[in-house]
């Protein structure tokens, strides 16, 4: 049995709002500066945040988070930055789900608690690739685990974009042990594959869960560092790409990948089917769907 670690839940609860600030901040930032390009006669987007909240059985309170959504602006079409402290007791559902991950004592004591940060970018421009980013630490009496990573989604595919993107992901997790970003691509490969499809989501980048090596101060570090890895993985790429002029046949075949995105969030995505089954803001987990997609 774990503890109820709260000083360990109080700070990664706080690092994962502190992230969101960084992110939400580079991206405001990011539709100033966009003087120029298809996009320079819009007016730059900015965030609407709403509180969350995680609706129980009983009425009492179960914790919520911050939606933060920006729609319509210069460089992005729809993006959101959420963060999360949720907790309570698992339904029926979520406790056949955890125990079948191995999840110990989900038949004694369903107890839980969760936070993370989710992000997901839709672009303007098909040139800019979209993006998903999570961090998240999960708890029960019987067990802890972090999870996360992120992964690029283009529908127009850059070489060079790819391996900065992938860089970037090695070079923060190498510190950690050169063995974490060869298993976490593999694993990213692996999990953001369509098998309707028989293909992959995008163009990967790494992806853990169940993260529990029994070190809790290292697990908690490799997980920072995953979520340090996106704003230099993925900035320098937007500010590259969104200069770029495109054309109709760019935006139909940006419309018909965010279908891919849209078929892989509703039925595998395991964060998704998480929050619906537990009670989250259901506008909050759906946060991740484009605002426009289209099948042929």
């Amino acid at each position: 049995m774990t503890t109820d670690m709260k000083d360990e839940k109080a700070r990664a609860a706080a690092w994962f709002r502190q992230l969101r600030d960084e992110i939400v901040a580079a991206f405001e930032a990011l539709e100033d500066s966009h003087a120029d390009g298809p996009m320079r006669d819009a007016a730059p987007g900015r965030f609407e945040v709403t509180e969350t909240t995680r609706a129980s059985d009983d009425g009492s309170d179960a914790g919520g988070g911050l939606m933060s959504v920006m729609r319509g602006g210069r460089v992005f079409e729809k993006v959101g930055v959420n963060v999360s402290e949720v907790y309570g007791t698992l339904g029926e559902a979520a406790q056949k789900a955890m125990a079948a991950r191995g999840v110990p004592g989900m038949d004694s004591d369903p107890r839980f608690w969760a936070s993370g940060i989710s992000l997901v970018a839709h672009m303007q421009n098909p040139h800019c690739p979209a993006v998903h980013m999570n961090t998240r630490m999960f708890w029960t009496p019987g067990a802890w685990w972090f999870g996360g990573g992120s992964d690029l989604n283009p529908c127009i595919e850059y070489d060079e974009d790819t391996a900065h993107f992938h860089a970037q992901q090695k070079a923060h997790l190498d510190p950690h042990g050169t063995e974490h970003y060869p298993r976490l691509k593999d694993w990213a490969d692996e999990y953001f594959y369509v098998p309707h499809r028989k293909r992959a989501r995008g163009v990967g980048g790494i992806f853990m869960d169940d993260r529990n090596s029994g070190d809790w101060e290292a697990d908690f570090a490799l997980t920072q560092d995953i979520g340090r890895a996106f704003l230099p993985a993925f900035v320098p790429l937007i500010e590259k790409r969104r200069v770029q002029d495109w054309s109709e046949a760019d935006k139909d075949t940006q419309l018909v990948h965010r279908g891919l995105y849209a078929e892989y969030n509703l039925v595998y995505d395991r964060g998704t089917k998480f929050g619906l089954a537990t009670g989250h803001d259901a506008n909050a987990v759906l946060m991740s769907l484009p605002p426009l997609a289209k099948w042929v």
